[in-house]
């Protein structure tokens, strides 16, 4: 069944029966151009957020179907019940917290400042001034970047997907981007072409949380407890250290 049949014929709600057995199934959406969180590899989506929501499934019995879509529209796919809930190294905010509920934050990560690895002039984000940052749209970052643009007199060029946004700084055509740290830091690790480097100390001090629809208690408190058991079992620092060969602080 494909997954937009899934959650048209959830009937205004996503999450359903499944047909083996009496275990919940619940859509989940993700950004699946965001590694070390999600990426597809060899055809099938993985990273740090989808091996984790699978290891807090397996612990409290429910089963996942994880749904790629574009960054901007998983909190709109949330509030319209299309999905269940996401996980695409979202931010907790206090915007967010307004429309979605939260887990616990799994994940301490922060914007940096990335610009091109020949780029001299800026260091900070007082060195925006006249300058042009390229962003994906609704994420952290944006904020992020429209403060600055706001504060220190720069231009935002916005993109959908995160691989554009890169590309952008690489090619020139834009001066800065900002970018949280763990996957800008990956990004650069394992591609010795990306042409970018991080500048200056981190922007702010994000948490990640996994969102799920206003009210889902249920899953809410699923998720919390899952959490909390790959956490004290090993697992979650097992997941961590496979894609960033550290654990967690």
């Amino acid at each position: 069944t494909s997954l937009l049949a899934l959650s048209l014929t959830a009937c205004g709600a996503a999450n359903q029966s499944s047909s083996a057995g009496n275990s919940e199934k619940y859509i989940f959406g993700t950004d699946a151009t965001y590694p070390p969180f999600e990426y597809q590899q060899d055809g099938k989506y993985v990273g740090i957020d989808i091996d984790l929501i699978n290891a807090i499934a397996e612990e409290e019995g429910f089963e996942v179907e994880v749904k790629p879509m574009d960054f901007k529209g998983i909190i709109p796919s949330i509030t319209s019940k299309q999905l269940d809930g996401a996980l695409a190294g979202i931010s907790i905010t206090d915007e967010r917290k307004q429309i979605v509920d939260f887990s616990e934050s799994y994940y301490q990560a922060g914007l940096s400042l990335i610009v091109h690895e020949d780029n001299t002039d800026i260091t900070k984000p007082e060195d925006l001034k006249g300058k042009v940052i390229a962003i994906k749209k609704g994420t952290s970052g944006a904020v992020k970047a429209d403060e600055l643009a706001k504060t220190y007199g720069a231009t935002v060029k916005y993109f959908d997907d995160s691989p554009s946004m890169y590309q952008e700084v690489a090619n020139r055509n834009a001066d800065a981007t900002i970018e949280d740290f763990p996957v800008i830091s990956y990004k650069i690790a394992v591609d010795p072409n990306s042409k970018l480097k991080i500048v200056g100390d981190r922007l702010n001090g994000d948490f990640y949380g996994i969102a799920v629809g206003k009210g889902n208690e249920e899953l809410l408190n699923k998720i919390n407890s899952g959490l909390k058991k790959v956490q004290e079992n090993g697992k979650y620092d097992e997941i961590i250290s496979k894609y960033l060969g550290t654990s967690a602080k």
